[in-house]
C-alpha cells in the first residue's frame, strides 16, 4: 500500500470510523416511539445476523431466533412494529456516516493532487504545454447532465439536515449535533405521494443554487486566473445540462406545460443567484459610479424575479455588459479594489447565463412514428399512404414538409404532447436563449429514420427548416444498436437535406451512448466494449464526412450501468475516439454522494475535466490500443456474452429476480415519477423492464449480476486456452482494462451471498441461485490472480472501508427485507390476513430506503 494510502486511510478511520462510533451512541436518546430499547436492539441484531450468516442461517430463522431470544414479542404484528422501530433506527445510522464522510471529504482527499486542476496546471507549466492547452480549450468542455431517475432516496429535507450535521461535525460542536440528529429523528424520510416531475427538477434546482453554481465557478474561475489565454467567454469549458420535465421516454406525467414550467424554474434559479451575488457586492462595491451601476442592476433582477406579472425582458448579454462596465471601472477609478469578485460573478454569468441547465427533451422512437402516422391519416400535411411507404421515401417526405399540424387533432395524451413539446422548445428557447433547450433525443433510435422522424415533427411543428436551432440526438444502447450505429450515422451524414442541417448546427453531431440498457441487454463486458468499439466507428465515420462528433454517456451511479471510477475511462481513450468534448449523465445518489458538497463536486468535476485534457496534452506511451490487445478484450467480451446470455436465457431468471428481490415492490416506493417499466402491460419482460429497477433490484439482493457475471468465464476460458499471461499483461498495461476490472471489484465487493443462500437448495430457484454463486466465485478467483491481492479493492483501502462500513450498518435492513418478502409469499399463499401482508409490504419498501442509500451508487 502508498503512503499516500495509508494517510488516507487512518484519516478516514479517525475521522469517520471512530467519530461514527462515537455519535451513533447519541442515537439511544433520539425521539422516536420507544427508541431507547430499539438503541440496545440494534447493535444485538446486527451481531445475530452476522453469527446467523456464518452458521447458514436464513433471515427468517435469524430473526425468529433474535424475536425469541431478545424480545417479548409473540404476536406477528409487535413484531412488524419492533422491525419497523428497527429500520426506522438504521435509516438514522445511514444518514450519520453520509455526513461525517461528507465532513471529512477535505481531509481524506488530496485536493491539491493528482487529477485535480493544479496537479494540471503543474504539469502545463514545467512541461511547457500553455499553448497546448490554449488549443485544447478553444472547443473542449464537459458537461454534467442532472437526471430524475428515481434513485435518490432523500427528501430535500433530510438532505438539508446532512449538510448541516456535516458542518457540525466539522465545527466539533456536539451540542449543535445531538440538536440535528433529534431533528432527524422527527422528520419522515420517505414520500407519502409519488413525486411529480416538477417535484424532481425542484429538488435538482436546490444542487444546481447550492453546489454547482459555486463548485463550477471555482474550477472554470480558476482555469480564468491560471490561464487566462486560453479560457474564453465563448466556450466557457463546463456546462450544466438537465432531465427532469423534458425526459418523457416512458413518463407520461411529463408534458409540455412540466417542460415550460421547469424552463421556467431553472431561468429563475439562476436569476436568483446572480440577485443574491449582486447584493453581496453591494456590501464591497461602494465607490462612487460603481454603486448607482450595480443597484441598476440588482433593480432589473428584482423586477424580473418578484415583480408579479412582470414580463421577462432580460437578457445574458444585458448582465454582462453591465458587469464588464463596472469591471473597467474598478480597474480605471478604484486601484482594481475587488474587482476579483467581480470576475468570479462574470465567470458564473458566462457559464449559466439564462438557462442554468440546458433542458433535454427525450422521448422513445416508436412515438413519433405513431404521431406521424396520426397527422398522415388525419391531415393533409403528410401523404396518406404516408405510413405504407419505404423509409427513403418516407424521409424525403418528412424533409420537404411545408404544412403545419394542430395538436388537437390526437385523441392520445402522449402523442399529442409529443407535437405540443415542439413549440415549448421554441418557448423556452426565447426566454432562456438557445442554450435553455437545444436537444431532443431518440430513445430506442433503430434507424436513420428515426432522427429524421423528429426532424419532420419540427417542421410539422411551426419551425422553419433554414432556422431550426435543435441538435437531434440519436441513442444507442444495446448490443444490436450499438454494432449498427456507424451505419446508421454514415446514412444521416450522406443524407443532403440532414447535412445542410448540420453545416447550420456548426458540424457538430451529438450521439448518446447508453451504458444501462446495454449490460442488461449484453452482460458487463460485452456492454462496456460494445460502446468502446462503437466510439470508434462513430469517430472514424464522423471524421470521413467531416463531422465533429460528440459522445453523450448515459452512465448510472453503479458499475453496471457505467458508473465507479469513470474518470479513468475517459483518460483511458485513445487517439481514435472523439474527446472534444464529455458529456454524461449525474443519475439518482451520484448526485448527493459525489456532488453532494461544494468540495466534493470541484473535486470529482476536476477529476473529469483532468481525464479529457491531459488525455490529449499527455498521451500515455502506449497510445492507441495494441491490436493484440483490442483482440484479446473482444474475445473476453464474446465469452462473456456467450456466458451472461445462458443465464438471461434460463427460463427462470426473470421469475428469480421477482421471487429472490423487492423488484415488484419497486413502483410503490414513492421516489420518482417514473413507472418501473415502459409500456402499459402487465407481463414483466426484460425488454420493458427499465434498468434502473433491474440492476436496483441485484443490488438489494446482494448479488450484482451485471456488475460482474461473464467476467469470471470469460477469464478461466482464456486461461484454458493458455492465454492468461497475455491477459495479465493487458491487466498492467491497459488504463481501460483496469478501471473495467476496478468497477468490477467494486460491485463484487457489495455482493453478499449468504443473505440468499435459503434458495441454493429451492427446488425452482436453486439452479440458478448456483449459477450466480459460482459464477462471483470464479471471478473473484481469476481477480486475486490478476491483481496479486487477495481480498476485493485492496489497492482502495480507503474505498474498501467505507464500503464495508456502509454494508454492516445495513446488514439488519437486508435480513428484515429478506424475512418481510418472504412472509408475503406466506400470506399471498394461505391469504388468510390482508392486513399483515399489506404491513409486510410496506415493510419490503420500507428497507429500500436505508439499503438503497447506504449504497451510494448502487442502482
Amino acid at each position: 500500500m502508498s503512503s499516500n494510502n495509508n494517510t488516507s486511510l487512518q484519516q478516514f478511520k479517525n475521522l469517520v470510523a471512530i467519530k461514527f462510533q462515537l455519535y451513533n451512541s447519541l442515537f439511544t436518546s433520539l425521539p422516536f416511539h420507544r427508541i431507547e430499547k430499539t438503541g440496545f436492539l440494534v447493535p444485538i441484531l446486527l451481531l445475530n445476523c452476522e453469527e446467523g450468516y456464518r452458521k447458514g442461517l436464513s433471515p427468517v430463522e435469524i430473526l425468529e431466533e433474535f424475536f425469541t431470544k431478545q424480545t417479548s414479542s409473540t404476536k406477528e404484528d409487535e413484531k412488524i412494529d419492533l422491525l419497523f422501530r428497527l429500520v426506522q433506527y438504521i435509516e438514522r445510522q445511514v444518514v450519520l456516516f453520509d455526513a461525517l464522510e461528507d465532513a471529512s471529504f477535505k481531509e481524506i482527499h488530496d485536493l491539491g493532487g493528482s487529477g485535480t486542476l493544479k496537479h494540471l496546471a503543474l504539469e502545463v507549466e514545467t512541461q511547457h504545454k500553455e499553448e497546448a492547452l490554449t488549443k485544447k480549450l478553444k472547443d473542449f468542455s464537459a458537461q454534467f447532465v442532472l437526471t430524475a431517475h428515481p434513485t435518490q432516496f432523500y427528501r430535500d429535507a433530510v438532505l438539508g439536515i446532512i449538510h448541516d450535521i456535516s458542518h457540525g461535525v466539522n465545527a466539533n460542536n456536539e451540542n449543535q449535533i445531538y440538536s440535528y440528529l433529534q431533528q432527524l429523528g422527527r422528520t419522515p424520510f420517505f414520500q407519502k405521494q409519488k413525486p411529480t416531475p416538477y417535484d424532481e427538477a425542484v429538488t435538482l434546482i436546490w444542487y444546481l443554487e447550492n453546489i454547482f453554481y459555486f463548485s463550477i465557478g471555482r474550477v472554470v474561475g480558476f482555469l480564468k486566473n491560471r490561464f487566462p489565454e486560453a479560457v474564453n467567454a465563448d466556450n466557457p469549458i463546463m456546462k450544466m445540462g438537465f432531465w427532469p420535465g423534458g425526459d418523457r421516454d416512458g413518463n407520461p406525467f411529463v408534458n409540455a406545460d412540466t417542460t415550460l414550467k421547469v424552463g421556467n424554474a431553472l431561468r429563475q434559479a439562476i436569476v436568483k443567484c446572480y440577485y443574491l451575488d449582486i447584493r453581496k457586492l453591494k456590501r464591497r462595491l461602494t465607490f462612487k459610479g460603481v454603486d448607482i451601476a450595480l443597484a441598476e442592476l440588482e433593480k432589473k433582477l428584482y423586477d424580473n424575479l418578484f415583480l408579479p406579472d412582470h414580463q421577462f425582458n432580460l437578457s445574458k448579454e444585458e448582465i454582462l455588459n453591465s458587469l464588464k462596465n463596472i469591471h473597467q471601472q474598478l480597474i480605471q477609478e478604484h486601484n482594481s479594489l475587488f474587482v476579483g469578485l467581480v470576475d468570479s460573478l462574470l465567470t458564473r454569468v458566462e457559464v449559466f447565463g439564462l438557462h442554468f441547465a440546458s433542458l433535454d427533451v427525450r422521448q422513445e422512437s416508436s412515438i413519433h412514428g405513431n404521431v406521424l402516422n396520426v397527422i398522415a391519416e388525419k391531415t393533409d400535411s403528410l401523404p396518406k399512404n404516408y405510413a405504407s411507404l419505404g423509409n427513403q421515401e418516407k424521409m424525403n417526405v418528412l424533409f420537404n414538409i411545408t404544412a403545419s399540424a394542430n395538436p388537437n387533432i390526437f385523441e392520445d395524451a402522449v402523442e399529442k404532447d409529443t407535437l405540443k413539446s415542439v413549440a415549448v422548445i421554441k418557448t423556452i428557447q426565447q426566454l432562456n436563449g438557445e442554450a435553455g433547450c437545444h436537444r431532443y433525443i431518440i430513445s430506442q433510435c433503430n434507424s436513420a429514420l428515426n432522427a429524421i422522424e423528429v426532424f419532420g415533427l419540427f417542421l410539422l411543428g411551426g419551425w422553419k427548416k433554414e432556422e431550426l436551432s435543435i441538435d437531434i440526438v440519436p441513442l444507442f444502447e444495446t448490443v444490436d444498436d450499438l454494432e449498427n450505429a456507424a451505419e446508421i450515422m454514415k446514412q444521416l451524414y450522406s443524407n443532403k437535406d440532414y447535412s445542410e442541417h448540420l453545416a447550420r448546427r456548426n458540424k457538430k453531431q451529438t450521439i448518446m451512448l447508453g451504458f444501462s440498457d446495454g449490460t442488461k441487454d449484453g452482460g458487463y463486458l460485452m456492454a462496456n466494449w460494445g460502446i468502446y468499439k462503437a466510439k470508434e466507428e462513430l469517430t472514424a465515420i464522423s471524421k470521413q464526412y467531416e463531422i465533429d462528433v460528440v459522445f453523450f454517456d448515459g452512465r448510472g451511479g453503479p458499475p453496471a450501468r457505467g458508473g465507479g471510477k469513470t474518470h479513468n475511462f475517459y483518460a483511458s481513450l485513445g487517439d481514435k475516439i472523439s474527446n472534444k468534448e464529455i458529456q454524461l449523465t449525474i443519475q439518482g445518489q451520484t448526485v448527493s454522494s459525489n456532488f453532494g458538497t461544494i468540495d466534493s463536486a470541484q473535486y470529482n468535476i476536476e477529476q473529469l475535466l483532468h481525464a479529457g485534457i491531459s488525455n490529449e496534452l499527455f498521451p500515455s506511451k502506449d497510445g492507441d490500443m495494441p491490436e493484440a490487445e483490442y483482440q484479446l478484450i473482444q474475445r473476453l467480451a464474446d465469452e462473456g456474452y456467450v456466458s451472461y446470455k445462458t443465464l438471461k436465457e434460463h427460463p427462470q431468471f426473470a421469475n428469480y429476480l421477482l421471487h429472490a428481490s423487492p423488484l415488484r415492490f419497486y413502483a410503490d416506493t414513492n421516489i420518482g415519477s417514473r413507472p418501473a417499466k415502459r409500456g402499459g402491460g402487465a407481463q414483466l419482460t426484460l425488454k420493458d423492464l427499465r434498468a434502473i429497477p433491474f440492476v436496483g433490484a441485484w443490488s438489494q439482493i446482494k448479488q450484482n449480476v451485471t456488475g460482474y457475471y461473464g467476467v469470471g468465464a470469460a477469464f478461466e476460458k482464456l486461461a484454458n486456452e493458455g492465454k492468461w499471461d497475455e491477459v495479465k499483461a493487458m491487466y498492467d498495461n491497459s488504463l481501460f482494462f483496469k478501471t473495467l476490472i476496478d468497477n468490477c471489484e467494486m460491485a463484487m465487493k457489495k455482493c453478499f451471498f449468504p443473505l440468499t443462500a435459503f434458495l441454493s437448495k429451492h427446488q425452482q430457484y436453486g439452479e440458478i441461485w448456483n449459477m450466480l454463486h459460482d459464477e462471483y466465485e470464479r471471478t473473484k478467483k481469476y481477480i486475486f490472480l490478476l491483481t496479486k491481492q487477495d481480498q476485493l479493492m485492496g489497492k482502495h483501502p480507503v474505498d474498501q472501508l467505507s464500503i464495508e462500513m456502509r454494508e454492516r450498518i445495513v446488514l439488519p435492513l437486508l435480513t428484515i427485507q429478506q424475512y418481510a418478502i418472504t412472509k408475503v409469499r406466506e400470506h399471498e399463499d394461505s391469504d388468510n390476513n390482508e392486513a399483515l401482508k399489506t404491513s409486510y409490504e410496506k415493510l419490503v419498501m420500507r428497507c429500500s430506503f436505508g439499503i438503497i442509500n447506504s449504497g451510494r451508487n448502487s442502482a
